[in-house]
């Protein structure tokens, strides 16, 4: 495509720095660092602290759904802390991303109000259910547990 726009040879070089054609195209790459990172991320940032702390949250964590808190902030932890282990060995991948995308838009759209900004701002919520989203309709990848 470069000689037929009539690029000379450094701006051919340009374009494809530019393009980034240097590094391998792999989406399984991409999905194992997704997994990883959200999956590694939530369980040592989120899950864990509530499993070391669940006597001082669970009284101060929102009930839900008619749900005694602790009751709730066990499921969160089951989502944070095994969902996010086997989301990154890449096992059950989609179950896993299935329970912590809904963990977290309970946490957006319930906790935080749906907020991206102000007082108890929600964004990261959003951004992890995202990515959650993500590995649940792209699944873990060839280099996932499930991948084998």
């Amino acid at each position: 495509m470069p000689a037929a726009l009539g690029l000379t040879h450094p701006a051919r070089r340009m374009l494809n720095l530019l393009r980034l054609s240097f590094l391998p195209l792999s989406a399984d790459i991409g999905l194992l660092l997704l997994r990883v990172s959200l999956g590694f991320t939530m369980l040592i940032l989120h899950g864990w602290v509530k499993v070391q702390n669940f006597s001082s949250i669970a009284p101060k964590f929102l009930p839900l759904f008619g749900l005694p808190s602790d009751i709730s902030l066990g499921m969160a932890i089951f989502a944070e802390v095994l969902c996010s282990v086997l989301l990154i060995v890449g096992l059950f991948t989609r179950f896993a991303a299935l329970n912590l995308t809904i963990t977290m838009a309970v946490a957006f759209f319930i906790a935080h109000g749906a907020k991206f900004t102000g007082e108890r701002p929600g964004e990261l919520a959003f951004v992890y259910m995202t990515g959650f989203i993500t590995l649940l309709f792209a699944g873990g990848g060839k280099y996932a547990a499930d991948g084998k």
